[in-house]
């Protein structure tokens, strides 16, 4: 049995767990108190920071694993011609617009922040983080159904 297979599975589902959780905890949790004005902007912004960098660092664990994952286990053909290869094509394109969102997001509430604003880059950043949210939640499902033993 290759020891690495495992080692990369792991490493991905891990980072995917943490940047979904992420992304919800931050849409669900933290940005309605933000849109109040609940919350500091001291606070806010270290949360933003921490999101985007575990969307940064995720990005490249998910380029290293899952690349490694899909150039062992799908031949191009695979990806473009099964039910299998299409959920891991769909996983990637949710995953780069999710981490897309998070980014332009992060961007906004950084900005607003740094000029001393707190509701406004909240509403600013509301669509692109609950857009990011959704994805995830899309990302899952997928990952849930290419998970599923002989389901496609």
């Amino acid at each position: 049995m290759n020891v690495i297979n495992p080692v990369m599975w792991s490493v991905h589902v891990g980072f995917a767990v943490l940047w979904v959780g992420s992304v919800l905890f931050v849409s669900l949790a933290i940005l309605p108190p933000a849109l109040r004005g609940d919350i500091g902007g001291d606070a806010l912004g270290s949360v933003v920071g921490r999101l985007r960098w575990s969307t940064r660092i995720g990005a490249a664990a998910f380029v290293l694993t899952g690349g490694h994952m899909a150039g062992t286990l799908y031949p191009f053909e695979a990806l473009t011609g099964t039910p299998r290869g299409h959920l891991v094509v769909t996983m990637l394109g949710l995953w780069f617009v999710g981490t897309g969102l998070v980014e332009v997001a992060g961007s906004k509430l950084a900005d607003g922040l740094d000029a001393g604003k707190l509701r406004e880059p909240a509403r600013d950043a509301k669509p692109f983080l609950y857009g990011a949210a959704g994805l995830s939640v899309a990302l899952i499902v997928t990952a849930g159904l290419l998970a599923t033993p002989g389901a496609m």
